[in-house]
């Protein structure tokens, strides 16, 4: 049994409907959906949500704990939402908000403007700092790797656009002979 798959997800504080293979949840923050493999079982019982399998095969205990894992995050970012933050590290290299899209001036000789999807909130507490929140685990994440990727961190001196946890291994450069 998938150690994962086999918790119940506690739904207390959401509105969960569940029509076919089609699986809506509801909070504070909004509403999310998504479609259940026909293989995989979803259960309400009062406040708690299950997810079970027909059986052993190898497909069906690989969508169990995915299946049970992405329910659990549409519950989560319905109710608190996610959040990822990025740090940009160089001389002159900077971020600005106009209206909702982005402004980054990183070293190009042409700033980059980044229009996010309507789902996702951008916010520049300071011109070296991004945070992207929203509902959706997987947009954020999307986001957040969209704009790192514009400028990766290099491993001489660190400049780029880098998570806010990441760590970054320096090279030692050429030593004069």
């Amino acid at each position: 049994m998938s150690r994962v798959g086999k918790k119940p997800i506690n739904i207390k504080d959401v509105e969960v409907t569940l029509s076919g293979n089609d699986l809506k949840v509801k909070g504070k923050l909004g509403e999310l959906e998504m479609k259940i493999h026909p293989n995989i079982t979803v259960e309400i019982n009062g406040d708690e949500l299950e997810v079970k399998r027909p059986n052993d095969l190898r497909e069906n205990r690989a969508l169990h704990g995915l299946t049970r894992a992405l329910i659990q995050n549409m519950v989560t970012g319905v109710t608190e939402g996610f959040s990822k933050s990025l740090d940009i590290v160089g001389v002159g290299y900077r971020a600005e908000l106009k209206g909702k899209n982005l402004l980054l001036n990183i070293g190009y000789s042409h700033p980059i403007y980044f229009v996010p999807p309507d789902e996702i909130k951008l916010e520049v507490p300071a011109p070296t700092q991004i945070k992207i929140s929203g509902i959706d685990k997987e947009l954020v994440g999307l986001v957040a790797a969209k704009i790192r990727s514009f400028r990766k961190p290099e491993p001489y001196k660190g400049k780029g656009i880098k998570y806010s946890d990441e760590v970054i291994v320096r090279k030692a450069g050429k030593t004069a002979g």
